[in-house]
């Protein structure tokens, strides 16, 4: 009998990356973070549980991958500094109509309550919202400004959430530019 060699299947590093990557998307958005494992997300991506590990570290690793994959407000940050306000209102609008049921956004809802979440959802406002911001805006107290104008962006969203997506009116776009200039704006020294 003839013995036939057959070639291994190449390897295809990023296509399991990405696989892992979705399936933990979606299991975290359907449990949560704290009732999914590195087992039910390597069976869901079909593939070796020794992978999470060694891609991303840690369960924790992944779900930092996953945050880092969401969208940023760098697109909103370009152009003149004067007409950023309205184009934050204009983005943070567009929050109020969005889908509520964004995978991302379940996920960190049914997470909220774990330590480890509340860090990895700290780091990501930091680095993706707060950190750009301050840098585009310079200047005196810029984080301080940021941060506020994070917290008007952020509450917009948990409005949202909690109530349900609304077509935004131009009102709301008018005062949500007003409450982004109020943050981002420099105040006066006091004498």
């Amino acid at each position: 009998m003839e013995h036939v060699q057959v070639e291994a299947r190449p390897r295809d590093r990023e296509a399991t990356r990405a696989r892992l990557l979705a399936a933990a998307r979606a299991l975290f958005a359907e449990h949560g973070y704290e009732h999914v494992t590195v087992r039910m997300i390597a069976a869901a991506a079909e593939a070796n549980l020794a992978l999470v590990g060694r891609y991303f570290g840690s369960k924790a690793g992944l779900f930092r991958e996953v945050l880092a994959e969401e969208p940023t407000i760098a697109p909103v940050l370009d152009g003149d500094r004067a007409g950023l306000p309205a184009r934050l209102a204009e983005y943070a609008a567009l929050r109020m109509h969005a889908d509520p049921e964004s995978r991302i956004l379940r996920s960190l809802e049914r997470s909220a309550g774990d330590p480890e979440i509340r860090q990895l959802v700290g780091e990501r406002v930091r680095t993706a919202l707060i950190e750009p911001l301050a840098e585009r805006l310079g200047g005196p107290d810029a984080p301080a400004r940021a941060r506020l104008a994070t917290a008007v962006f952020l509450g917009v969203g948990a409005l949202r959430r909690n109530l349900g997506p609304e077509e935004p009116t131009p009102a709301d776009i008018a005062r949500l530019t007003a409450a982004f200039e109020a943050c981002l704006g420099d105040v006066p020294p006091e004498t």
